[in-house]
């Protein structure tokens, strides 16, 4: 009996895939479209169909994962409508770069070229960082605390010292110029209209590495911005005939829970677990990518289940990590616990 007009095995393959994208996107703010658009498009939707649905979902899972990181404390309103004002004035730059490249004959293959070694290159910065243990790190339990000045990355050190007013207060304890947020908006809308994508794993990072608010802030108030954009996207799309609700539904069904364990799970699992993940996510991503291209020009049509296999196998592997680690976190937490009352 088909269910949202899908036989029970595809309801059943959404179903779980809407749950293992909930739990990445609530973990690290980012993950949606980024996995669900190829999944789509390889399983044979048109492109408007998988476009549009893929953002659709991106708009229901970011409404609950941020509903949680707000019950968590995790989200900076104010920094994130400072953000939406400058990603969306980069992300029109942006276009306008796309449409010039295209006009020569040079977007697909710069945009491909650059998308693959942003990904790679932010992926393999973030790992090191985090096994290094060179960025210091931020202690959860002190994200409301003013933020220790060892305790803030060497970028984020540098913006926050040119005191060019008017200075914003945000959560964390960090004080930063307005104009310095704004650039870095401004920066990360410019990658994101230029690579076509939604920016989350360059906002991430960025609002942590760049502005200096701490990791657990970061993926919150990324999710809160992704709300508006996705939510621009799936409307216009909508309206278009271009997101399926079929396709939809059973995802959000699935993520609904999984956004909710990834949401949790920022604020039980150390900080420098987290920015592991997220690399090992960007750098699987990367390799995906790179081979979807060389199928593109190579003309190798199996190419794309590959990259298909890349994009699935990394995400399965962090999130079951994230899964584990969060087990094991709540684990020691209970027997230290049970050790103090004894």
């Amino acid at each position: 009996m088909a269910i949202f007009g899908l036989s029970p095995a595809l309801l059943v393959l959404f179903v779980g895939f809407g749950l293992l994208i909930g739990i990445l996107f609530g973990f690290f703010g980012m993950g949606g479209s980024f996995l669900v658009t190829p999944a789509l498009l390889v399983m044979g939707y048109p492109s408007r169909v998988a476009v549009g649905s893929g953002l659709a979902f991106v708009f229901g899972t970011s409404v609950i994962a941020t509903l949680k990181h707000r019950d968590l404390g995790q989200v900076d309103y104010k920094l994130g409508v400072l953000m939406i004002a400058g990603t969306t004035a980069g992300i029109e730059v942006g276009k306008e770069v796309v449409l010039h490249l295209e006009d020569l004959g040079l977007a697909g293959s710069i945009i491909s070229v650059t998308y693959v070694v942003l990904l790679g290159g932010i992926g393999v910065f973030v790992t090191y960082e985090a096994v290094t243990g060179s960025d210091g790190g931020i202690d959860h339990d002190a994200a409301d605390d003013p933020a220790d000045a060892d305790e803030i990355p060497d970028i984020a050190k540098t913006i926050q010292s040119y005191r060019v007013p008017p200075m914003i207060d945000l959560r964390g304890g960090v004080t930063v110029s307005l104009w310095m947020i704004l650039g870095v908006a401004f920066a990360t809308g410019l990658l994101s209209g230029f690579l076509g994508v939604g920016g989350g794993f360059i906002r991430m990072p960025a609002l942590f590495y760049l502005i200096g608010v701490p990791v657990p802030i970061a993926v919150g108030t990324d999710l809160f911005e992704i709300v508006f954009s996705g939510g621009i996207g799936s409307f216009t799309y909508a309206l278009d005939g271009g997101v399926n609700l079929s396709i939809v539904l059973p995802l959000l069904a699935g993520s609904a829970l999984g956004a909710r364990i990834g949401s949790a799970a920022t604020s039980i699992v150390d900080e420098d677990e987290i920015k592991v993940y997220f690399g090992v996510m960007l750098l699987g991503g990367a390799v995906a990518v790179a081979v979807r291209e060389l199928g593109n020009v190579y003309g190798i049509d199996a190419f794309d289940v590959v990259s298909l296999v890349l994009i699935l196998g990394s995400a399965l592997l962090v999130s079951g990590a994230v899964v584990y680690s969060t087990v094991s976190a709540l684990r020691e937490r209970t027997t230290v616990t049970a050790q103090a009352a004894d």
